[in-house]
């Protein structure tokens, strides 16, 4: 049968359509979505085992435990809300006993608790929980989610198989087969088939007079999203999910390390959902995890049981000094990596990715050293390793992670000490000129007197 799909132990689905006509709109720099998103989803601690409930008491401890003062503003649903089929009419519908009180009432008592709320869907006929998806209703869903009180989407790329595991979230021993629309059906690349649901949003938005929707593009980097993420959305994911080990942290960290240049105001890549608190992590790699996510502009969705969280994990979420990187409101721009330290230059590693990172701030120079390894070492870099760095200038430096002034850095900075798998955050503020008579007359490799003698 054309366009159906294979669901083992799920019941049978309607599929409904709607047809229409949309202008298309660029969906981004449209009010929303500026700078990276800061929030709570419920999947990496929850998975398909949520309810309303759940939700909401996220949202208040969100408020009890400081996360919203110190700039959290999402309260997020992910997969399996709703219900299997939808209703007569052809909408999605509540799953009826998990959010027996309906949607808007929830997203009521979150808002009036000062936050904004964002909803799951998928750009295919299932979502991967095999709850119904949005392709061929895409503006019949974004009303429906506007009209349940919703100001943010996450819409995921449909794929062609899925067996899911417990681990994934989802209940055992299911298997879901999701098929794709044939070509002669949907005839669109990855970017067509999330233009569909961007332009349904700019169109909803334009005709209701309401807000746009913040607008998150999760397809794994498949087709060089960042090339083109942020003429349909705010935020595009950049790699397959995360899981709560360092391995899964540097295989992110690599890949986005050689596409930062994607990042700036309105568009960001997505290093996907926050693990810490969620086991796996020793205390300095939930630093690095945080720091990296944080200074690279990705969203940061908070996605572990608040009611357990530790004072150590809150204290790294709550760290406003590298949150005000994140949110900078000057520069959109993301660190990059100037020197990959244990690798040459240029060189992908999975394992290792590069360790000596800079970008400009408001404030300052940003540098975040990595110590990848395994263990202790000592991070050394000339300062002008960094372009954002003047030569002949020295230095004030501030410990992101400590809070302290250390002092004055003149041509270059040690960092002694990082622990196995741990990070260095640094701020760095011109301070005047660097001292008369310092040797060698210049920090780079070679430069020349006025008379022209080289000095190497």
């Amino acid at each position: 049968m054309l366009g159906t799909a294979c669901l083992l132990g799920l019941g049978s689905a309607i599929l409904y359509t709607t047809s229409f006509s949309l202008t298309p709109v660029n969906a981004s720099r449209n009010g929303v979505g500026r700078l990276p998103a800061l929030g709570y989803n419920t999947w990496n601690a929850y998975g398909c085992n949520i309810d309303e409930d759940l939700v909401l008491e996220a949202a208040q401890l969100m408020v009890s435990l400081g996360l919203q003062t110190a700039g959290y503003e999402y309260v997020n649903i992910d997969d399996c809300y709703a219900e299997k089929n939808r209703s007569e009419n052809g909408d999605i519908v509540a799953n009826s006993v998990r959010f027996a009180r309906g949607m808007n009432n929830l997203t009521d008592q979150i808002h009036a608790l000062g936050f904004k709320t964002g909803i799951y869907s998928d750009s295919g006929w299932f979502t991967c929980g095999g709850y119904p998806g949005s392709f061929q209703n895409e503006l019949r869903d974004a009303r429906t989610f506007q009209d349940w009180g919703f100001d943010y989407l996450k819409r995921a790329k449909f794929h062609s198989y899925d067996h899911v595991q417990p681990s994934d979230g989802y209940p055992k021993d299911l298997t879901i087969v999701q098929v794709i629309p044939f070509d002669d059906i949907i005839r669109e690349g990855m970017i067509g088939k999330f233009t569909r649901m961007a332009d349904a949003l700019a169109h909803l938005s334009k005709k209701s007079g309401k807000p746009p929707f913040l607008f998150s593009l999760c397809q794994w980097g498949w087709e060089q999203v960042w090339l083109w993420g942020s003429t349909l959305g705010h935020s595009w994911r950049v790699t397959g999910d995360i899981s709560p080990n360092w391995d899964s942290l540097t295989l992110i960290i690599n890949f986005n390390s050689f596409i930062t240049q994607a990042t700036d105001f309105h568009g960001h890549n997505d290093m996907d959902m926050l693990q810490l608190g969620n086991g796996g992590l020793t205390f300095d790699e939930a630093k690095s995890h945080f720091t990296a996510w944080a200074l690279m502009k990705s969203p940061l969705l908070i996605g572990t049981n608040l009611s357990a969280i530790t004072p150590e994990i809150l204290e790294i979420l709550t760290n406003t000094e590298i949150l005000a990187i994140n949110q900078d409101p000057v520069v959109g721009k993301s660190i990059s990596p100037f020197r990959w330290g244990v690798n040459p230059d240029w060189t992908s590693n999975s394992s290792f990715p590069a360790q000596y990172y800079s970008g400009p701030s408001e404030n300052g120079t940003v540098f975040m050293l990595l110590n990848t390894l395994n263990e202790t070492s000592d991070m050394f870099f000339n300062l002008t390793e960094s372009p954002w760095i003047r030569a002949g200038r020295e230095y004030s430096v501030r410990d992101l992670w400590t809070h302290t002034e250390n002092g004055t850095a003149i041509r270059n900075f040690t960092a002694t000490n990082v622990p196995p798998h741990g990070v260095v955050a640094l701020l760095l503020k011109d301070a005047g000129d660097e001292p008369e008579g310092i040797f060698p007359p210049c920090a780079v490799p070679s430069c020349s007197f006025e008379n022209g003698t080289i000095f190497a």
